[in-house]
C-alpha cells in the first residue's frame, strides 16, 4: 500500500514540476489537447516542441510497459469497443470543454482559474458517475 502511495506522490510531483517548467520557460500551459490541436490546426515554428512533447509522452508510456509492465494494466473484462467509445467521448468532452484534464486540472487550477475549477469538477463528477454506471451495467450482463 505504501509503495503505491509513494508512486502516486512521485507521479504528481513530476507532473507539477513539468507543468511549472513549461509555463516558466515557454509561457505555455501543459494542456495535451491544446498541444495536439495546435498541430492539426496550424503548423508553425512552435510545432517542433509540440511534436517532441507528444513523442516524450509516448516514449514514457512505452518505457513503463517495458520496465514496469505491472504499472500499466489494461481494463480487465471491458470490451474493446467500450474502451474505444470511452476514448471518443473523452475527446469530444475535451473539445466541448475547451481543454483537457491536464490543462484545466493541473495548470488551470494552479493559476486560480475559476473556469478550470468548474471544468475539473465537472470532469471528475461525470467520470465518477459514468464509471459507476458502466460498472453496474457490465455486472448485470
Amino acid at each position: 500500500m505504501l509503495s503505491s502511495i509513494l508512486w502516486a506522490v512521485l507521479g504528481g510531483a513530476i507532473l507539477g514540476i513539468s507543468a511549472s517548467w513549461m509555463l516558466l520557460t515557454l509561457g505555455r500551459v501543459t494542456g495535451v489537447s491544446g498541444i495536439v490541436g495546435s498541430l492539426f490546426n496550424d503548423w508553425s515554428s512552435e510545432s517542433g516542441w509540440r511534436v517532441f512533447f507528444l513523442l516524450g509522452l509516448a516514449l514514457g508510456g512505452m518505457l513503463l510497459v517495458i520496465f514496469l509492465p505491472e504499472s500499466i494494466q489494461p481494463p480487465s473484462g471491458r470490451p474493446p469497443i467500450l474502451i474505444a467509445l470511452a476514448g471518443l467521448l473523452v475527446g469530444y468532452g475535451t473539445l466541448r470543454g475547451n481543454g483537457c484534464t491536464s490543462g484545466h486540472g493541473i495548470c488551470g487550477i494552479t493559476r486560480f482559474s475559476s473556469r478550470s475549477l468548474v471544468a475539473t469538477l465537472s470532469f471528475m463528477a461525470t467520470g465518477f458517475v459514468s464509471a459507476t454506471a458502466v460498472g453496474f451495467i457490465l455486472e448485470g450482463l
